[in-house]
């Protein structure tokens, strides 16, 4: 395996364990093998983004959008760092372009689903989750807040629908 897929993999599996400084170091290192790579800069988008360092992974994200512009995960992550930061605009603009690539992303629509249900539109909100969950059907989180927003609606009988299959799922 080359030595920057390599880096990558035992980065991404540091990342995944919970620890994300250490996994930066590992990408940062196969950054200087293959400093245009994508997929490497997204990766350590994610590892800031997982340790709160949100100013380094909007970098990274931006970086791996300049060398390919089609990674709607880039997207989607800043998405979420926007609206952790309540830039409510720039995350709705960073949702929009990442469904726009991939439409097909649940985490993608229940995260929108949440930014219109914090902003009070819960129509919206409730069309987001409906879609999260037409995608993957038992999707816990968007399950729970499909069956709060139609609630918050008072559509009881959906509301019940969601909470069903919330039942099914323990």
């Amino acid at each position: 395996m080359k030595e920057p897929a390599r880096l990558n993999t035992q980065a991404v599996s540091l990342t995944q364990a919970g620890h994300p400084h250490e996994a930066a170091a590992v990408f940062i290192e196969a950054l200087r093998f293959d400093p245009e790579n994508p997929l490497l800069h997204l990766n350590l988008g994610l590892a800031y983004q997982q340790s709160g360092d949100y100013d380094d992974a909007l970098d990274e994200f931006q970086t791996a959008l300049c060398y390919n512009g089609n990674l709607p995960e880039a997207w989607a992550s800043m998405g979420l760092i926007y609206y952790e930061l309540s830039q409510f605009n720039f995350a709705e603009d960073c949702y929009n372009k990442a469904l726009g690539m991939n439409a097909y992303e649940p985490k993608t629509w229940n995260n929108y689903g949440v930014l219109h249900f914090v902003r009070g539109d819960y129509t919206a909100a409730r069309g987001c989750f409906e879609q999260s969950v037409t995608i993957s059907p038992y999707y816990k989180d968007a399950l729970i807040n499909l069956r709060d927003t139609c609630r918050e609606l008072k559509d009881w009988t959906a509301a019940g629908e969601a909470e069903k299959r919330l039942g099914l799922l323990k």
